[in-house]
């Protein structure tokens, strides 16, 4: 089998030098064997692969780690008392590797709710959640979504229009990606990072001012939304791409400073976004699987194709080459 390990830890950007692909034994072993079929290239990796001994959700990867992220696989083979089946469609965390050993309970047995296996690795529960828990949309209410043509972004804008908003707003650094969120995926008007980074820039696409934010940028983007927002408005921080896809540092820091006295005077909550609650992802399975087969949301993604391709799309995704999520057939 083949997989992607880490050669060096830089602070900048990741480029392909700083992968390797690697021809290794299959697993063999207790556990679960998973031939992988596709997996998800995602930005945070930027902060696993960076040098730096800063405290991560993840654990950091050091040279010689195998890289790591959400994949979807076949079952090979299984022991007795396993909860599934060869042939049956798992997913699971070891990705960037042709083929993976599991124990029970570090992967999720696939139950046919989405069309395509791919689907499992859209970012949507993220959104979701953001949506419907941590900063919850009224109907007809203005949502702003930073970063709308990623991954996240880009499922935001369309979970949004279902949920009831009224407008919704983005944020693209790419006039032609702005041009194809706003014609494809349920957004109303995006601006320009420039506009974007200024509370008359915002006022501009949400002149009644914003109820929900939906993070996944941070920095100037994030104060300037603070601005804008009216009274009870509800922010949930999602990502840091300002500081993912800065081209120096490590990425571990995403530091923003904003006025606490407008926070409180506005009765404005702010809530981080940690997409690992059972509950909120089985539901966001079902109504994404519904959603899909009706024809009213999609899954905006790239495929590579071949895991030697990885390194690659991961340089692509950092570089803004793509709309939406990036995914590597195995």
């Amino acid at each position: 089998m083949r997989e992607i390990r880490l050669v060096s830890q830089t602070a900048g950007l990741p480029r392909p030098s700083d992968f390797e692909i690697v021809e290794t034994p299959v697993p063999d072993g207790d556990g679960v064997l998973v031939r992988n079929l596709v997996f998800h290239v995602f930005p945070g990796l930027r902060i696993l692969v960076g040098a730096g001994d800063t405290e991560t959700p993840l654990p950091r990867l050091r040279p010689g780690d195998t890289l790591v992220g959400a994949a979807v696989g076949e079952v090979v083979s299984a022991p007795d008392d396993a909860s599934v089946r060869p042939g049956d469609l798992v997913s699971h965390w070891l990705g960037w590797r042709e083929y993976a050993l599991l124990p029970e309970g570090q992967y999720v047995r696939l139950d046919g709710k989405l069309p395509d296996p791919a689907a499992h690795l859209a970012p949507g529960v993220a959104a979701y959640s953001a949506l419907t828990r941590e900063a919850p949309v009224r109907p007809g209410e203005t949502v702003l979504v930073t970063g709308a043509a990623g991954g996240v972004g880009s499922l935001a804008g369309q979970i949004a229009r279902l949920l009831g908003a009224g407008r919704v707003v983005g944020t693209s650094g790419s006039p032609a990606k702005a041009a194809r969120l706003v014609s494809e995926f349920g957004y109303d008007a995006v601006l320009s990072r420039e506009d974007a980074s200024t509370a008359e820039g915002l006022r501009k696409a949400a002149p009644d001012g914003i109820d929900v934010v939906v993070d996944n940028v941070g920095g100037d983007q994030l104060r300037a939304a603070l601005r804008v927002t009216g009274e009870d408005a509800r922010i949930a921080l999602v990502g840091t791409l300002a500081a993912q896809l800065a081209p120096e540092g490590s990425a571990a820091s995403a530091t923003v400073e904003f006025d606490l006295f407008e926070l409180i005077r506005k009765r404005t909550s702010v809530r981080g976004v940690l997409p690992v609650d059972l509950e909120s992802g089985a539901e966001w399975t079902r109504r994404f699987g519904a959603w899909l087969r009706a024809g009213e949301i999609t899954f905006p993604h790239t495929r590579f194709r071949g895991i030697e391709s990885a390194p690659r799309a991961l340089e692509e995704l950092m570089a803004g080459g793509h709309l939406g999520s990036v995914v590597v057939e195995v």
